[in-house]
């Protein structure tokens, strides 16, 4: 009897460590899928059609130097890229007309359309005011001091290179296009950066305008 009773015992104690272990396995077994799963390659002539026949109305074939009101694409992370598009079809990130265009797109197609234009090279801008391009140079590479507004260059890289994923590379970038971009943080119309809409809350119109004109000129 000692002998029944010891196995029933040992066989509940096996059975109670296979019920907790079960909900252990089961994540795991998907992060190993997923790390076997072979590195994403992505396809440039996918992303240069997808470039043709759905972004360039606004941002022209190549994401070059278009519209000031729209951001140049070349050249910048892939990374970041990838991240906006997503988050314009998912709707954390506001836009009415980038919502629409991301929502046709799968992941392979915005992974794709990224890396044809991070591969892209943007050509130099320029500053066009002379006259706040020293104030737009300090509040880029020492903020704003009385107000804790940290450098640009903190985040961005003293050159505006830009730290993949969450930081984009802003040299050379319309300055039109950076201006609105600040607005819109300080307002709330955009919304899908904390660290941004902290800085911009604490900037007025002239130092907004000053910054984004001295990003222009970056190289």
């Amino acid at each position: 009897m000692k002998s029944v009773a010891l196995f029933k015992s040992c066989l509940l104690s096996c059975m109670l460590v296979a019920s907790f272990a079960a909900p252990l396995l089961v994540p795991l077994t998907a992060r190993a899928a997923e790390a076997a799963k072979p590195a994403f390659k992505p396809d440039l002539a996918k992303g240069q059609a997808t470039s043709t026949n759905v972004c360039a109305a606004c941002h022209t074939a190549d994401g070059s130097r278009g519209s000031p009101a729209n951001p140049i694409l070349q050249g910048q992370h892939p990374e970041y890229l990838v991240k906006q598009l997503t988050e314009f079809k998912a709707g954390k990130r506001a836009n009415a007309i980038m919502t629409g265009m991301a929502s046709t797109l799968s992941e392979d197609d915005m992974k794709n359309v990224a890396a044809f234009y991070s591969g892209k090279q943007a050509k130099p801008g320029f500053a066009k005011n002379k006259d706040t391009v020293a104030l737009g140079e300090k509040i880029y590479r020492g903020g704003i001091a009385d107000r804790s507004v940290p450098a640009c260059a903190g985040c961005h890289s003293p050159t505006g290179a830009g730290i993949p994923a969450q930081y984009p590379r802003l040299a050379g970038q319309h300055s039109d296009y950076t201006e609105a971009q600040l607005v819109a943080f300080r307002g709330g119309v955009r919304n899908n950066s904390i660290v941004m809409t902290g800085v911009a809350a604490k900037m007025n119109d002239k130092e907004i305008k000053a910054v984004a004109d001295y990003i222009a000129g970056l190289r």
